[in-house]
C-alpha cells in the first residue's frame, strides 16, 4: 500500500490515515478496514448494499468479510473494474467476491462452525432509525411467509452438503421480529427440538430486546439451553428516537436487570451495540454499566449512514476516523479487566481486526 497520494480525498489522505493509527496505536491495516465500514465504497456495480471479500494489499493472507454500500459517490474508496480497490489513485486492497445483501434463511460463519439463522422476513420489521434494511423494502422476497424450521435447517444443509452440521457449535437466531416475549420463548424452544431433530447439539444464541423477564429465562433454561443472550442495546442515547418501540422500551437500567436476569438463570450474555450514535462520554458510561455482566465480547458495529438523513443521526465527530479510534480505546479500557476480547469473524462491521490493544487476535 502506498503511503502518499497524489490528490486528497474528503477523507483525507493515507498519510493521514497512517498518522491516526500512530496516535492510537493500531495497526493501519485495522485503521483502513474501519475507514471502509465508516465511508463504504465508490463504485459502478449496480447494488446499494454488497457482501465482499476483500485482502488488503499489506496483509494479503487474511480475506475479510464485509458488508459496506457501494454507491457511496463520496467515499474515498473507489473499486475499478480490475477489482482494485483503491484510496483516490492508490490501490489499497483486492476485492474477490461482491454479492448483493440480500437475507438468507441461513448461512454459515467462522469456517463452518457457527451458522445463523433468519426465521422472519427482515422487511417485515418497522425498523430502527439507523438500519439499512427498512431502505430495501424488497430486500427478502424470498421470506416473505415465515418457514418451519425443519425446513430452514434442511434447506441449509442441501445448499452446503459439504457442511457437517453436527460441527456447528453455535446457531445464532438473527432477524426474528419478535414483538412479543412469549412469542421469541416458543421459538426458541422450538428450534432447541428443530436442531436435536437435524443432529445439531450447538449452543443457540437470540439477538433480542424482547426477553425481559426471569419467568424468560427460567423457561429457555429448562428447554433451550445452552444459550447465549446477545441484547440488542445498539446506543444509550436518544433511544426514543433512534430505536423502534421495542428496543426503546427498554431504559439503559433495563438494560443491566435484563443481563443479570439471563445470568442468574446460567445463560451466557452479551449484546450488540452501534459505534457513532452516542457522544463519547456517553458510551464510556454505558460500556461501563453493561461490562460486568456479559460472558461474551460485545458485538460492537461502525454506524454506517446509507443517506444524508442517516448521517444526521450521527454523534458530534462520528463522520471521521478518529472517532471511531477513540471508541476503539474507551471499549478496550473497560473491557480489558474481563479478558473477553473480540472475534471478527462475528462482526462484519468491527474496530478490531489485527490487535485489541496491544495484543494481537487470534486468527488475524
Amino acid at each position: 500500500m502506498a503511503t502518499a497520494l497524489s490528490g486528497r480525498t474528503s477523507a483525507g489522505t493515507l498519510d493521514e490515515v497512517a498518522g491516526l493509527a500512530r496516535r492510537y496505536r493500531v495497526p493501519v491495516e485495522d485503521a483502513l478496514l474501519i475507514s471502509l465500514n465508516l465511508y463504504g465504497i465508490a463504485s459502478s456495480v449496480p447494488h446499494h448494499r454488497a457482501r465482499l471479500s476483500v485482502r488488503l494489499d499489506t496483509a494479503p493472507s487474511v480475506p475479510w468479510q464485509i458488508i459496506v454500500p457501494l454507491d457511496a459517490d463520496d467515499s474515498p474508496f473507489r473499486l475499478d473494474d480490475a477489482g482494485w480497490l483503491r484510496w483516490g489513485d492508490e490501490p489499497v486492497a483486492v476485492v474477490e467476491r461482491v454479492a448483493a445483501d440480500e437475507a438468507v434463511g441461513g448461512y454459515f460463519r467462522h469456517g463452518g462452525r457457527a451458522a445463523t439463522l433468519n426465521p422472519n422476513a427482515r422487511s417485515r420489521c418497522v425498523g430502527c432509525a439507523f438500519c439499512p434494511n427498512t431502505l430495501e423494502a424488497a430486500a427478502d422476497p424470498r421470506l416473505a411467509e415465515e418457514r418451519g424450521l425443519d425446513e430452514l435447517l434442511t434447506a441449509l444443509r442441501e445448499q452446503h452438503p459439504q457442511r457437517d452440521l453436527s460441527q456447528v457449535e453455535e446457531v445464532t437466531v438473527s432477524t426474528g421480529c419478535f414483538e412479543r416475549e412469549q412469542a421469541a420463548v416458543q421459538h426458541l424452544v422450538n428450534l432447541r427440538s428443530a436442531l436435536g431433530r437435524h443432529g445439531i447439539d450447538a449452543r443457540v444464541g437470540f439477538l433480542t430486546s424482547v426477553l425481559r423477564t426471569p419467568q424468560a429465562f427460567a423457561i429457555l433454561a429448562e428447554l433451550a439451553a445452552p444459550f447465549v443472550l446477545r441484547l440488542t442495546a445498539e446506543c444509550f442515547t436518544r433511544r426514543d428516537l433512534l430505536l423502534k418501540a421495542s428496543k426503546a422500551a427498554v431504559s439503559p437500567t433495563d438494560l443491566v436487570l435484563v443481563l443479570r436476569q439471563a445470568l442468574a438463570a446460567g445463560h451466557s450474555t452479551s449484546f450488540t451495540y452501534i459505534a457513532g450514535l452516542d457522544e463519547l462520554e456517553a458510551l464510556r458510561d454505558g460500556m461501563a454499566s453493561l461490562a460486568p455482566y456479559v460472558t461474551e465480547f460485545p458485538n460492537i458495529q461502525v454506524y454506517q449512514a446509507h443517506n444524508p438523513i442517516m448521517g444526521g443521526l450521527r454523534a458530534p465527530g462520528a463522520h471521521g476516523l478518529e472517532y471511531y479510534l477513540q471508541v476503539r480505546k474507551i471499549v478496550e479500557e473497560v473491557m480489558a479487566p474481563s479478558g473477553l476480547r473480540p472475534a471478527a469473524w462475528e462482526c462484519y462491521r468491527p474496530l478490531w481486526y489485527f490487535t485489541f490493544a496491544d495484543e494481537p487476535l487470534a486468527g488475524a
